[in-house]
């Protein structure tokens, strides 16, 4: 599996640090949802579902959350930690998001708008359909 790590120009001096993010320059979609998690409860596993069509950039804007991205095939965990970084995750991946530091602030942004017959929720269904053509 290809993970797609898209690493944000950020401008910075004694004052902070800055990262931009426009629609078809550094994002590679254009932006129809944004959402954020905050808050998340210790031992507290969050995702379990796929998209057929929607397309998504994770950021972890302050603390860190691991990932388990997965297309059927392949399984890959990844620790997000940076805010100048992003995590894009194409349809059909498989992802749970888990170990989430008490301050984490994960966005997320999205290609579409929300549309619940875009979700698969049962893993088995999910293996099913990746796995359709093979």
């Amino acid at each position: 599996m290809d993970i797609k790590l898209i690493q944000f120009e950020s401008h910075g001096d004694e004052r902070g640090s800055l990262v931009s993010l426009e629609d078809h320059k550094n994002i590679p979609f254009t932006i129809k949802r944004a959402y954020y998690i905050f808050d998340t409860k210790e031992q507290v596993k969050r995702g379990f579902h796929a998209h057929k069509q929607l397309k998504q950039l994770a950021i972890v804007l302050k603390g860190s959350c691991r990932f388990l991205l997965d297309n059927g095939k392949e399984k890959i965990e990844l620790l997000l930690d940076n805010p100048a970084q992003g995590l894009f995750i194409e349809s059909f991946v498989w992802r749970e998001m888990y170990d989430f530091s008490e301050d984490c602030v994960l966005l997320v942004l999205a290609d579409s708008f929300y549309d619940e017959s875009d979700y698969v929720r049962n893993y088995d269904e999910f293996l099913e359909m990746v796995n359709h053509d093979s």
